[in-house]
């Protein structure tokens, strides 16, 4: 290529730029464990479903066929027609054709088949490996029956659930060796393996370090030069402060929490969009910029609704909190409510026992957890609170609970105002409405009665005279309606289906057009009607749920310029639509004089009746206040609105669920907490849930889980690992602490500073531990090779957030805008979605139909589930991607813009 050829240089600067950000963000290997989630895909979706219609022929020592589905060496063994389950292969797994009710397997369950829905789990578990727990084996090849009854004395022994105790700081062992008594505990696990801590990493390196761990962006080349410049000795504790009181620190340290609490903005069910989830993000962000004490943090995620609070502020911040317990990945379309109820209080108790306990106490559903000492009346103890809140609304297809935030005086005055205002002419609507339709009854015209075609004004197409595509469903269940019924398209198959109305206009003019429908509380608040005219094109949002407001059958659509020999119609859709979308009639009715050929009773011949020409002047000051009305409710502000939980008005205990099952109730379990954690409590209210109570016995002072469980988790986002390595799981499959009593000492510090989460950071970045070198050496591998005992610092991949945000901070494209709604309004729907904004990544949107495609390629999480530690993969497409994706183009282009600029502004 000629270097002197257009673009040869912004090449020699973009290639440059393209491998700099392959180096710098490139992941490093690092094993995963995928194992965790398949676990717990089949204790919460997989067991219920053995446990309630197979376990009672498929279990213990003589099961029908010789087939044991109790353990997975019963299923892998098989029966007398073999191998029950072909792991990873669902269509050659004789279970899953039995479910299916198809091939030559035994159909089971013999008396119904499964739902569709239940077969679906068996499958997707089949082909993810038909992962369950290890079974131990005894005599003959059988699983053994029984297990011994949790014993809580000896549980409470298990190291995870003693109180942290106060360690003696191991003695240096020079005088050269650090203060910090984290580098003290350190070293001294190191001299037993004849290692030590390394020398200090490069300066340039511990920058880099800091600020991708405290704020997850790149520190900029002017910081970079004044931290290597600066000669004072105490430039890298100021560094750390100042990095600290950043709103960066706040926004990088709450996405941490965000993957803990599995936050989303959606649900997978049909895309709903979680409208005011964004709240909850940024309470978050806020919390941690603000350094709120952890354990009060806690406490307002579980009980923030019922702590109160001594201002305006901090009530909102406690109602926005509790959406924590609102943000799982929710069925809303199940139509056993009894077990949605259910289904929602154990994925709550599993977000709540893993984020700030780190116990799978979930696995105690359906019996006592088989490796920790949580017994199932625990569990349906917790279950008692949680029952005892609301969530959900209940319908069809249920919806989650939305109240609005308390407001100002100065505020609730203004929206006051503006909904006196709606609501004076909504009062007008309703008496001119009322006027209207008792001069239609009179003139023959009741709303109780079907109306045909002719006898309707101006240009009228029935459904039946429509183009209709898809599917719709025609009836006459609903009145009044116009012809001989309407449609509707069984609220399924979204954006398959339109309905087309064509009028045949005599002449060109000004017409109203309007929509026939029939109202419902099951109907679309939004269906998209949208009108081609002469005028153009335009779409209308109709909110079918309420009732017409023209003669109690139309709604009107607007006045618009038709031409008689033009395109004009009316096409009604059901694309984006939640609820059934009704399709009736449309009218079009002459406005400046044009007589349409088809109009059987014209405004003359109506107006030789004195009682017509009153319906009629009636009907048009109707038509005007409805305009009215439907202006102020658009200019009207709406009051701000929160996810939360409700109180029940009723409170009582829960019976533990026989086999999980919500239909096999067994004994009722006063409310209450896990008896392992021997924590002093009072007796719950009688009139409340017991969640405040929930929420103090969680940060108690004799609760050892939280400080610990915390403390780790900052380790482990420090360092790459925790102190234990299962940071979502203290119980007795996870791992043991490699440092027991660093562990302890940081737990006790934490409290002792005040649950401050920002002053634990410090404390842990400020040792030697934390800044020193990453290099290998022999002797270090030799004797530790996975680094356990910290005689290296670990060497952390980027996270896709970082990734994103470096990027975008290096071609100068970053927004630092901060916090707020980023879903732009109307979206209804999470599928196809695609974020193109430049804010950072904590505000991209988490919709769980449309993780973003850097996301996805780099190891985000699912956020559905609990992840305080995120897999790390380094395969073939995350090269792919770093090279030909056009956001990376993009920003290796606008990088390449930014340094030639550079490069001649410092020319001149």
């Amino acid at each position: 290529m000629d270097r002197y050829a257009p673009g040869s240089r912004w090449l020699a600067v973009l290639l440059p730029v393209c491998i700099l950000l392959c180096i710098c963000c490139a992941p490093l290997a690092r094993a995963a464990d995928p194992a965790g989630a398949d676990l717990q895909f089949f204790e919460k979706r997989v067991r219920p479903i053995l446990v309630e219609h197979c376990y009672e022929c498929h279990r213990g020592d003589k099961p029908k066929g010789n087939l044991r589905l109790d353990s997975a060496e019963g299923w892998l063994t098989g029966g007398d027609s073999g191998p029950a389950i072909e792991a990873g292969k669902p269509d050659e797994s004789l279970l899953i054709q039995a479910v299916r009710h198809d091939g030559d397997a035994a159909e089971m369950p013999p008396d119904a088949k499964l739902p569709a829905d239940k077969i679906a789990v068996l499958e997707q578990w089949v082909a993810r490996g038909a992962i369950a727990p290890r079974i131990e084996k005894i005599a003959g090849g059988a699983s053994a029956p029984t297990r011994r009854p949790i014993d809580l004395a000896e549980g409470r022994k298990f190291w995870a659930y003693q109180p942290p105790k106060l360690h003696p700081i191991p003695p240096a062992a020079s005088d050269l060796e650090s203060y910090h008594p984290i580098d003290r505990f350190v070293a001294a696990r190191l001299r037993e393996a004849g290692l030590r801590i390394q020398p200090e990493a490069d300066r340039a390196v511990l920058v880099r370090r800091l600020y991708f761990d405290l704020w997850g962006l790149p520190p900029d080349a002017q910081a970079l030069r004044e931290c290597q410049q600066d000669p004072a000795a105490d430039w890298y504790e100021r560094l750390v402060d100042r990095l600290l009181a950043s709103p960066r620190f706040g926004e990088r340290w709450g996405r941490h929490w965000l993957d803990v609490v599995r936050f989303g903005e959606s649900l997978t069910l049909r895309g709903f969009i979680l409208k005011d989830a964004w709240r909850y993000r940024d309470y978050v962000i806020e919390s941690f910029n603000a350094d709120r004490p952890f354990d009060r943090f806690v406490q307002e995620q579980i009980a923030g609704d019922l702590m109160g609070g001594k201002d305006v502020d901090e009530r909102r911040r406690r109602l926005v909190a509790t959406s924590f317990l609102a943000l799982g990945n929710t069925n809303l379309e199940e139509q056993d409510k009894s077990q949605l109820e259910m289904d929602v209080v154990d994925e709550q108790l599993d977000v709540i026992g893993k984020a700030i306990l780190a116990q799978t106490i979930g696995c105690a559903r359906c019996h006592d957890h088989k490796f920790d000492p949580i017994p199932t009346r625990d569990y349906y103890a917790l279950a008692g609170i949680l029952r005892n809140t609301k969530l959900l609304e209940h319908a069809n297809v249920s919806a989650w609970v939305t109240a609005p935030l308390p407001l100002s005086d100065e505020d609730e005055a203004r929206f006051a105002a503006a909904e006196e205002q709606v609501r004076l002419l909504e009062a007008q609507v309703k008496r001119s409405r009322d006027r209207v339709t008792k001069l239609a009854a009179v003139d023959g015209k009741s709303l109780d009665k079907v109306v045909a075609v002719a006898d309707l004004p101006g240009v009228v197409v029935d459904d039946t005279q429509a183009k209709v595509v898809g599917e719709w469903t025609r009836s006459t269940s609903s009145k009044p309606y116009i012809g001989a019924g309407y449609l509707h398209d069984q609220d399924d198959k979204k954006g398959a289906k339109t309905v087309t109305f064509t009028p045949e206009l005599a002449k060109t003019g000004r017409y109203e057009i309007r929509l026939a429908y029939s109202p419902g509380g099951n109907r679309s608040a939004k269906v998209p009607v949208t009108v081609f005219s002469g005028d153009g094109e335009k779409t209308i949002h109709v909110n079918m749920q309420e009732a017409p407001t023209v003669e109690g059958r139309f709604v009107s659509l607007g006045e618009y310029r038709c031409e008689a020999a033009g395109q004009n119609f009316v096409l009604v859709a059901n694309e984006g639509t939640r609820g059934h979308v009704i399709v009736d009639a449309v009218q079009f009715l002459p406005l400046d004089g044009a007589v349409a050929a088809s109009d059987k009773t014209t405004s003359a011949a109506r107006g030789a009746s004195l009682a017509e020409a009153e319906l009629e002047a009636k009907r048009e000051l109707l038509g005007r206040l409805e305009k009215e009305l439907s202006k102020a409710r658009k200019a009207a502000p709406q009051r701000p609105t929160s996810m939360t939980v409700l109180e029940r008005k009723s409170i009582n205990d829960a019976p533990i669920h026989l086999r999980g099952s919500v239909h096999a109730l067994g004994e009722v379990v006063p409310r209450g907490f896990l008896q392992v954690v021997a924590v002093t409590a009072a007796p719950l209210p009688s009139d409340q849930s017991g969640r405040l109570q929930l929420a103090e016995w969680l940060v108690s002072a004799e609760n050892p889980l939280p400080a610990r469980v915390y403390a780790n988790r900052v380790w482990h986002w420090l360092f790459g690992r925790g102190l234990v390595a299962s940071v979502d799981n203290f119980g007795t499959t996870g791992e043991t602490p490699t440092h027991a009593e660093l562990l302890d000492h940081l737990a006790i510090e934490f409290r002792r500073r005040d649950w401050s989460v920002k002053q634990l950071v410090r404390y842990v970045v400020t040792s030697e531990a934390y800044r020193q070198g990453s290099r290998e050496s022999a002797a270090g591998l030799a004797a530790d090779p996975e680094n356990r005992l910290l005689w290296r610092n670990r060497r952390k991949r980027l996270e896709a957030e970082c990734l994103r945000d470096a990027m975008l901070s290096i071609s100068g494209q970053l927004s630092d805008e901060a916090g707020g709604a980023t879903i732009p309004p109307g979206v209804a729907s999470d599928f196809d979605y695609v974020d193109r904004g430049a804010r950072r990544s904590v505000y991209v949107p988490v919709l769980r139909n449309a993780i973003p495609e850097i996301f996805e390629a780099f190891d985000f999480p699912d956020p559905s589930l609990v992840a305080g530690s995120r897999n790390a993969s380094t395969v073939a497409p995350q090269a792919l991607f770093l090279m030909n994706h056009t956001f990376v183009r993009a920003q290796a282009e606008a990088a390449a813009r930014r340094l030639l600029s550079d490069e001649a502004a410092s020319a001149v």
